[in-house]
């Protein structure tokens, strides 16, 4: 017997037939790392990788990317782990910043000390991207066995970092409709997360390019065309005595532009994997030790475990329980796009540590092919809007059943919202979603994600909001405006509205209309309450209206629906006004429902295995 939450079966299965697994959980000193073991089949090396992260936006960005990057290592014999900095992604927060950038350098060596461990490995090579280079190589000295480091686009300049960052953030919020007000002015922050000050202080300091001594005895350094900083690093490191190659980052504007249209650099992933797979190395000589279940995180009223689940422990999250009892129905939160399952800004793992102060238990995870959560064989590429990923939802409520931890709601923003509701029509087991800005309510065939995104336009009501701004006449004078889009996508909102008013008459006969309201109806009869929220201004505002009014008057026939409209926030979720009004609909839904037998405590805390 053992608990659902901690089962985990070995790693290195690789089948054309069944899905790869998902990396192996383990806590340490207050985060989450992941650990990725030799495929099977492969001659284990006494080589070993650690990941050292970007940070900020380019974390999030490049979160797929490390995953295929261990994957390609396992299938080369190659352990490795990675893991999140103290105060981000899943680890823990309430940290003491006050040794500044030590604090994720100390965390560097070690997880350097787990990686030896697990993977029993004599040689450790680090693979650093960004700013990731400057904490690679500020713990240098305190990794044992270090044989070499793998700078990707590195952070070179600490300054010029800072400043970049700046301007950044600036894009992102203006692309995200934020006013100026809006705006994180709070020192370093873009995407909604705010770096240490002592950290950020720290930084500003950094030159690479004045290192005295070489990190590593050999580098690979992986540089952008556009940046000569990245050549002279190369250089600096060349003159220190390092054995030092060079690969051209190609597509790195690609991957680190935004997380939803994300192009993974596929043969830089192989060209660093082949580097490190031609390092001097011997077969391991010490066995694999797996983590072994993952000790939960105990925070303020939460307990979180890192976890693996599905056929094959495929699907990779996060289970967070509430410290002093349960008092409400299970939250399973869907990933937006393909954000990892912390959130845009971490957003989820601050909602559900506020659940769990709240008595209500939740489950973050990615679906297959986003983040962590390996693809499975067969299904497209392309996984947002495709019915594929309701077998990811049914197989994450098979383990919440297995934990005991029913009813279950589900939750969800942007596609998440899209998804929850058609899971929600072919999932029985959910009793309830939480949806918030979906940006429509039935996928319209053989429509293109990727044109949706780059190419969709804004809301005509956030245009007239926009053209109201003060700023926005400032930018186009300055000429930071694309007016030429900008007019394009108005005409085409404006041609969607004509269009609209004249098919509107007959909206419940056409195939999306009798699909859309089908979908309600059903919903209705068998009894599912459904919290439908939205930002003002929102772009998935107009499919809402067109079916149900803007004032949800045509809700009035499905009372199950209860719609709310967020004024003065974006599309994420930005301001803290709008995330609350998000916290509150999550505790409502959650306490509807009465609790099931708690057969998981009449257990003993123990559920049999599958």
């Amino acid at each position: 017997m053992m608990d659902a939450r901690n089962k985990s079966p070995s790693a290195g299965e690789v089948s054309p037939l069944l899905p790869r697994s998902a990396s192996e959980p383990l806590t340490f000193d207050g985060t989450v790392g992941l650990f990725t073991p030799p495929s099977t089949g492969a001659q284990p090396s006494d080589i070993a990788v650690l990941f050292t992260s970007p940070w900020g936006l380019e974390e999030m960005c490049t979160r797929k990317f490390w995953r295929i990057i261990s994957e390609k290592l396992a299938d080369r014999g190659i352990a490795s782990l990675r893991f999140d900095y103290p105060g981000t992604g899943d680890a823990l927060d309430d940290i003491d910043f006050e040794a500044g950038l030590s604090v994720w350098s100390d965390s560097l060596a070690s997880a350097a000390t787990y990686l030896k461990t697990f993977s029993g490995c004599a040689r450790i090579v680090v693979v650093s991207q960004g700013l990731g280079a400057v904490i690679a190589t500020k713990a240098a000295d305190a990794i044992e066995a270090l044989d070499a480091i793998v700078y990707m686009a590195p952070v070179v300049s600490g300054r010029l970092h800072i400043r970049e960052l700046a301007v950044w953030s600036k894009v992102v919020d203006e692309n995200l409709g934020l006013t100026d007000e809006q705006h994180d002015k709070a020192g370093v922050s873009i995407a909604s997360l705010t770096m240490p000050g002592e950290i950020a202080d720290e930084v500003r300091n950094v030159n690479l390019l004045t290192i005295d001594r070489s990190p590593a005895p050999r580098a690979l350094v992986i540089g952008r065309a556009d940046r000569p900083s990245d050549k002279e690093f190369a250089a600096r490191l060349r003159a220190l005595g390092a054995d030092v190659s060079e690969e051209a980052f190609e597509g790195y504007d690609k991957l680190v532009s935004n997380p939803v249209i994300v192009k993974m650099p596929l043969s830089v992933a192989d060209n660093l994997t082949n580097w490190i797979a031609a390092l001097p190395s011997e077969p391991a000589s010490a066995p694999i030790r797996a983590p072994g279940p993952a000790t939960p995180l105990a925070g303020d009223g939460f307990a979180e475990t890192p976890v693996r689940f599905g056929l094959n422990s495929r699907l990779s999250g996060v289970l967070c329980e509430p410290s002093r009892g349960r008092a409400g129905a299970t939250v399973l939160f869907l990933t937006s796009a393909y954000d990892r399952h912390a959130g845009w800004g971490r957003a989820t793992v601050a909602l559900a540590r506020a659940l769990a102060r709240s008595g209500i238990p939740s489950l973050r995870f990615d679906t297959a092919n986003v983040g962590d959560s390996p693809p499975v064989p067969g299904r497209p590429d392309q996984v947002l809007y495709h019915s594929d990923q309701n077998s990811d939802v049914s197989e994450a409520i098979d383990f919440l059943e297995a934990c005991r931890l029913t009813p279950v709601v589900a939750a969800g923003r942007c596609s998440g919202a899209y998804l929850g509701l058609q899971v929600s029509l072919v999932e029985p087991r959910i009793a309830g979603t939480v949806s918030v800005n979906p940006a429509v309510f039935r996928w319209r065939p053989g429509r293109s994600v990727e044109d949706m995104i780059v190419n969709g336009a804004r809301s005509l009501r956030d245009y007239r909001k926009r053209a109201l701004r003060a700023e926005t006449f400032r930018r186009i004078l300055r000429g930071e405006v694309n007016t030429v889009a900008a007019v394009r996508n108005i005409a085409r909102s404006v041609g969607n509205q004509t269009k609209g008013k004249i098919l509107h008459a007959f909206r419940g006969f056409l195939p999306e209309g009798r699909a859309i309201y089908g979908a309600f109806r059903t919903l209705y009869q068998r009894g599912v309450p459904v919290s439908l929220i939205y930002s003002e201004n929102d772009l998935g505002l107009e499919q809402y209206d067109f079916y149900f009014g803007h004032d949800g008057s045509g809700l009035a026939r499905f009372p199950n629906v209860s719609p709310e409209i967020i004024p003065d926030a974006d599309h994420n979720l930005t301001p803290d006004h709008a995330r609350k009004v998000y916290l509150e609909a999550l505790r409502e839904m959650a306490f509807r429902f009465p609790l099931e037998e708690d057969v998981y405590s009449k257990t003993g805390g123990s559920v049999a295995a599958e």
